[in-house]
């Protein structure tokens, strides 16, 4: 019967923190990129169009209900597949792992946050909207101005979750073989033929759930923090009509 070992759990915590920075760096860019692409879908979730609304649709639709390590085997082992008789196929095999990595999680976050971004686009009024424009803002201005601070505010808590879970889910990527967090654990492990196995999973559980904590707790303190700005800002506008009032 395997036994947790505390040398080994040391162990394989000092060989697999050195690699969270490729770990903070796929849940960056995917967070980037995924914010990119999720904003043009809620934009066209959001828009008249009927063919837009229904392509947003669609897309949120398939990449939910596809599992994340299925869509990451299809970029990293699909595309270069069905590409492989072309230059560009050929190309896509001296990238480096890390990338299909943040594709493929770009694409699955993109889903989530399109309507993160739909859902804090309708926490704000349209008569904030209106009564920027009615003050001589333009459109751009009055997004930035009035629309936009209001929007983070209401999704920094799901930003939030976004983050935790690309940190926790992106541990897949070790299945195509990059050496992050969980992929240099599992590799360091290998070398011993899996005798300490249960060590190596004490010590990624050492250092996940830890910086899940700070994370969350991190998410929960900005957007205590925004709310209170906010509500102060209430006040001194409220405090103005009544001085201009008097």
């Amino acid at each position: 019967m395997k036994k947790i070992e505390l040398e080994w759990v040391f162990y394989f915590i000092k060989e697999s923190l050195p690699y969270l920075s490729v770990t903070a760096q796929y849940v960056f860019f995917s967070l980037i990129f995924g914010t990119v692409i999720g904003s043009v879908i809620a934009k066209a979730k959001m828009s008249k169009s009927k063919i837009a609304n229904f392509l947003a649709s669609f897309y949120i639709t398939i990449v939910r209900c596809t599992p994340s390590i299925v869509l990451l085997f299809l970029v990293y082992f699909g595309v270069p597949a069905l590409l492989r008789d072309t230059s560009f196929g050929a190309w896509l095999n001296t990238l480096p792992t890390i990338i299909f990595v943040i594709v493929t999680y770009s694409i699955f976050i993109g889903a989530s946050i399109s309507e993160v971004i739909r859902g804090a686009f309708q926490v704000v009024s349209k008569g904030q909207r209106e009564a920027g424009l009615a003050v001589g803002m333009n459109e751009f201005q009055t997004f930035a101005s009035i629309i936009l601070p209001q929007m983070v505010k209401a999704a920094i808590p799901n930003i939030g979750n976004t983050i935790i879970f690309l940190f926790k889910e992106g541990a897949l990527a070790y299945t195509i073989g990059l050496h992050d967090v969980l992929g240099r654990a599992y590799f360091m492990s290998g070398r011993t033929m899996n005798v300490h196995a249960l060590s190596m999973y004490v010590a990624l559980t050492l250092i996940y759930w830890p910086i899940s904590l700070l994370l969350e707790k991190l998410f929960k303190t900005i957007s205590e923090k925004m709310q209170y700005v906010h509500v102060e800002t209430v006040k001194e506008t409220e405090l103005a009509k009544e001085v201009k009032a008097a």
